[in-house]
């Protein structure tokens, strides 16, 4: 009998990430000249609808956290802020009107007319 011990991975979660997002973080990474950093996406309290969303570079993984890898980069997400991100999808823009990151979360009720906090 073998005494090998199975380590599991986090579980997933429902948050996607586009192939034009996941090009730019893979790029920042480059820039940076880290190789060791995972996408976080939370939710958090705050902002004018009441929720507001935390897209950041983390190289932690936390009790809970549930991750799921897109073409080499690793989203994590904590596992209070899953319910409100299943099914969001993140794509980042880059136009002559605005450049950034943008998430397109189902769950929202309603947000704010900035578009960074939702309820």
């Amino acid at each position: 009998m073998s005494d090998t011990t199975l380590t599991s991975a986090p579980p997933a979660h429902g948050v996607g990430l586009s192939d034009t997002a996941a090009a730019k973080v893979k790029s920042l990474l480059e820039q940076e000249g880290r190789d060791d950093l995972r996408l976080r996406v939370a939710v958090q309290p705050g902002g004018c609808s009441g929720l507001i969303y935390q897209l950041y570079f983390d190289e932690r993984i936390l009790d809970g956290d549930t991750t799921v890898d897109f073409n080499g980069v690793e989203v994590v997400v904590d596992k209070m802020s899953v319910p409100y991100l299943d099914g969001a999808s993140i794509d980042f823009e880059d136009t002559i009107q605005k450049q950034g990151f943008t998430i397109d979360n189902p769950n929202a009720g309603g947000s704010c007319a900035c578009g960074d906090s939702f309820h």
